[in-house]
């Protein structure tokens, strides 16, 4: 199953980005725990592809609208974290 374009992910509502990006927080959670850091358990399919969609998304909410459950240090962590140049 191919991963849909960021081009199409950013055209969706803001409930369905930010489901997605919840969605993709955790599938960074398990990557780096009982995932064993297996890229086809991120939603992009591989590490760096997953940090850049999750900062196109992020960055798609107005700055009273961004997730409070999901910081952008977060983000920057997760790709630290997954070894994403």
């Amino acid at each position: 199953m191919e991963t849909p374009g960021l081009e199409w992910v950013l055209s969706h509502d803001e409930k369905f980005r930010y489901q997605l990006l919840s969605r993709m927080k955790y599938d960074c959670e398990y990557y780096l725990g009982n995932g064993n850091r297996h890229s086809k358990h991120l939603w992009a399919g591989n590490e760096k592809e997953q940090i850049e969609a999750m900062k196109a998304i992020w960055n798609s909410f107005p700055k009273e609208g961004k997730p409070e459950w999901l910081t952008w240090e977060q983000i920057e962590k997760y790709g630290a974290d997954m070894l994403v140049e």
